[in-house]
Order: structure tokens, then sequence, then C-alpha cells
């Protein structure tokens, strides 16, 4: 394992100077036009050169005091070059907050920065957009990171926009609604407000109307942090660990060197959340030699030399550095696969809609279909769907093949044999439309349908319920 992890780290190091040469036309740009802005904030973007479509998209926001460029010491742009994803830096002006604070407390009493589709989070939202329309990143792969107030804030976009952020992480921030007035953001901060996990998870669940899947969220704190007191990252994992279905008890314990303790939060096998304290820090981003590997960042101003990586793990635990999961473990096991209908030996005409149920104890990545050694498509959401004519691609034997493949790059492969008749055979058990076998094609209305690409836990739930129902209708 040690050798193993050398070779990572020197890999790690070899494509970062890689990565310069690619990033030598890139630069922190400005938009001055990006929609809707009722917030009235600046956008910022890094977009390494030659950025391929369909990559990730990470917003990083800054904390009191700081701006757009402020932030570029964490590191996330130097990642960006090496693993293929645009930067997003929303940031505040001083016509907002004299101190430059994301308002995660609202504006004087006024709370529409807290509540979907107004003020700052509407104006990221339409960064958000701005992003993917020029870029073309994947709109499953957006994530969103902050620094204290945009921390924050982080936790407001989470809790408002549920359904357009895949995962998150805060640093020194606090909890989605903590206060709503200026003398209540003071007690939020220091000496901290405490709420029980449910009134804390029910200011989340005001925020939207969503019932699906939410994002992941990894959190950071120093233990001598005196702005924001290290209290807020317990009320963080109460919060976020009762909104995400599972209680605020430690499922996994590590401690990393003599001075960081990590803990995860799972549901199922899967972590949801993930907390890091780190003893002797103060207000500050950790940046430093880190076991997993090179840390982007650099020590300055709000980031301090803790010989330990934020950016790094975040970017880790996130997904958009391939290797990930909790404490840093690689992820070196493949996702599980199964095509549930049709089924192998099944005989089929008509409109098929090919179902493949996938999972990970990690993070899913994509289910690829292949239908007699042609490429059918691919799809990187839960439930795992595939239109296909059978009638039109003719009688006889046919070759379903998919391919799961998890965040990691990790790979398996599943296959069934179908058949279509000729004429004048009938239409035997086929799964074409007026089929009893039909699976519904409306996603929402599958078994597992709110499952996103993380896999998980409940991945393996939604793929008992999807055979279930397969064989329900099989039955009948």
């Amino acid at each position: 394992m040690k050798i193993a992890h050398r070779i990572a780290v020197v890999a790690a190091v070899v494509a970062m100077s890689l990565a310069a040469s690619r990033s030598a036309d890139a630069a922190l740009t400005r938009v001055t036009t990006f929609g809707p802005n009722p917030g009235n904030l600046a956008m910022y973007k890094y977009v390494p050169a030659a950025l391929p479509v369909g990559r990730p998209l990470v917003l990083v926001l800054h904390g009191c005091s700081q701006n757009a460029a402020s932030m570029e010491a964490a590191g996330w742009n130097k990642l960006a070059d090496v693993h293929e994803f645009a930067v997003v830096y929303p940031e505040q002006v001083s016509g907002n907050n004299p101190v430059g604070c994301f308002n995660w407390a609202g504006e004087y009493g006024d709370t529409a920065n807290l509540v979907r589709g107004q003020g700052e989070n509407q104006s990221i939202i339409s960064m958000v957009d701005t992003a993917i329309a020029a870029h073309g990143s994947d709109p499953k792969k957006v994530y969103i990171v902050g620094f204290s107030a945009g921390g924050a804030f982080t936790a407001v976009m989470l809790a408002t926009w549920p359904d357009r952020f895949a995962g998150g992480a805060i640093m020194s921030g606090l909890p989605y609604r903590c206060a709503t007035s200026v003398s209540g953001a003071y007690s939020c901060q220091s000496p901290g407000i405490t709420r029980t996990a449910a009134q804390w998870g029910d200011l989340v669940r005001s925020g939207s109307t969503y019932t699906g899947v939410r994002p992941r969220l990894q959190i950071w704190h120093g233990a001598n942090d005196n702005i924001v007191k290290p209290v807020n990252e317990v009320e963080l994992v109460k919060q976020w660990t009762n909104v995400l279905g599972t209680d605020d008890t430690a499922d996994e314990t590590e401690m990393i060197g003599t001075t960081v303790t990590r803990t995860a939060y799972k549901v199922g096998t899967q972590i949801v959340v993930e907390a890091y304290m780190v003893t002797g820090m103060g207000h500050a981003t950790a940046v430093g030699a880190d076991p997993l590997g090179t840390c982007p960042g650099t020590a300055g101003s709000y980031f301090e030399d803790r010989a330990i990586c934020a950016t790094l793990r975040a970017a880790r635990f996130l997904g958009v550095v391939p290797t990930i999961g909790g404490g840093g473990t690689p992820d070196v096991a493949a996702p599980s696969v199964a095509i549930v209908s049709p089924a192998s030996g099944d005989t089929v005409t008509g409109a098929v809609t090919i179902v493949v149920a996938a999972n990970d104890e990690t993070a899913m990545g994509s289910v690829a279909l292949t239908i007699d050694g042609t490429d059918a498509g691919a799809d990187d959401m839960a439930p795992y769907q595939f239109a296909w004519d059978a009638t039109a691609a003719g009688p006889g034997m046919h070759t379903l093949v998919a391919t799961a493949r998890d965040a990691a790059g990790n790979t398996v492969t599943a296959s069934a044999m179908v058949t279509v008749p000729g004429e004048g055979s009938g239409s035997g058990n086929g799964t074409g439309p007026g089929s009893d076998d039909e699976p519904p094609t409306d996603p929402q209305a599958l078994p597992g349908c709110s499952l996103d690409a993380s896999g998980g836990g409940a991945g393996a739930a939604s793929l008992v319920f999807v055979l279930a129902l397969v064989l329900r209708r099989r039955r009948r």
C-alpha cells in the first residue's frame, strides 16, 4: 500500500506539472453579464484551456474582507487544470455588505437572500446557468465550497437549491438560518446557537420544496477559531445529518496525525456528512503537506499550514478528483450492475425501455450500454434507462451489455441475451408500449427514482425495489 501511495503522489505531481502548460492561456476573468442578478454580485471564473464539455463545475465563495482573487490561494484552479473542471468565484460588493461578507443572515432584517430565487442566492444560480451554457459543464456535477461567510452562504445555497448541487464543503461556516438579523448573526458566530437536530433540519427543509436526494456535505473547522466558534461545526453536523436521513453519532472516527480528527456519518454504506476538526487552527482554511497527496493550496492570510489539505480532501469527497472516499482510502472496489429489464432470455418487440440497476459503495459515475457491440448511449443518473427499437433491430438474438463505472474509474459489466421474433411468431412477452411488463417511462414513477448518481446504501435499496417491480409485473 505504501508503494502504491507513493506512486499515486508522484503521478499527481507529474500531472500538475503537465497541467501548467495547458493552463497557460487560462486566467481568472470577470463575467459582466450572467442573467438575473438581484443580489448585485460580481462573477469571476477560471476555465482551463481546451476544457472538454461535460466536465464538473465548482463554485468557490470567499469570506468577509476577502474577494474572488483571495480564494485562488485555496488551489482550486490548480486542481481544475489537472482534473478538467471549471471554477466560478462569486464575489460580494461593498454596496451589499461593507466588509464584503455574503449576507448569510439576510440584510438588516430582510431575509430575501435566504429565500429560494431571491437576492444573492438567485445571483449565484444565474452564474451556474451561465457557466453551464458557456462551457458545457455537466449540470449534474455542480459543487459549491465556501469559507467563513462564504461557508455560511454555501449552507444557504444547499438549503434553497438542493436540486442544483451534487455536493458541498463548508469551511469555518455556520448552519442555515442560524440567524436572520445582525445581532443574531453575532450570537451565532460567538458563542454559538444550539438547537436540536430536528429543529436545524426543519430550517433546511423550509428552504425548498425539493423531495429528492440532497447533496452530500463536508465540514471543516479550527478548534481555536475565535471568530466563528467551533461549536458551529457540531451544529452543522446536527443540521445536515438530520436532513440527509441519519443521526449525529459518528459512524467513523479517525485521527490524522496528532491534531486532526475526522468523523463520518453514513446512510447505509455511503458517507453523507464528513467533518474535520483541526486542533490549533484559528479562523482559516487548512493547507499543507497531506498524507493523501500534493496540496494545491498555499499558506497566507486565512490559510494556515496544518499538515492537511482541505481543498484536496474536499475535491476527493465531492468527486472532482477521481479517488474519493472517507479517510482518503483509495476506491478500488468495482460497482455492482444488473440489467433488470428485459431479463436475459426474454422475447421483446417494439419500443423497449432497458432498465439497468447500478450501485457503488462510494460514488457512482455512469452506466453505458451497447447492443450487439454498438454504442447505445450512457446515463449518469439513476434510474439508468435506455430506449431501444427492438423491431428495427431485426429478428434474432441480440446482446445487451451494460458497463457501470464508478467515480474512481472502476468498471464492471453485465449482459443479457434477448430475442426479437420474426414475422408471424407472436409478440412473446415484449416490453413495448402497452405490455404488462413495460417499465414506467416517467423516472419519477420508478421506485428508487430519487437516487442520484452518488450511489451508496440507498442505491442497493433501489436495486431491490427495481427487481421487485420487474418480478411482480412478470407474475401478473
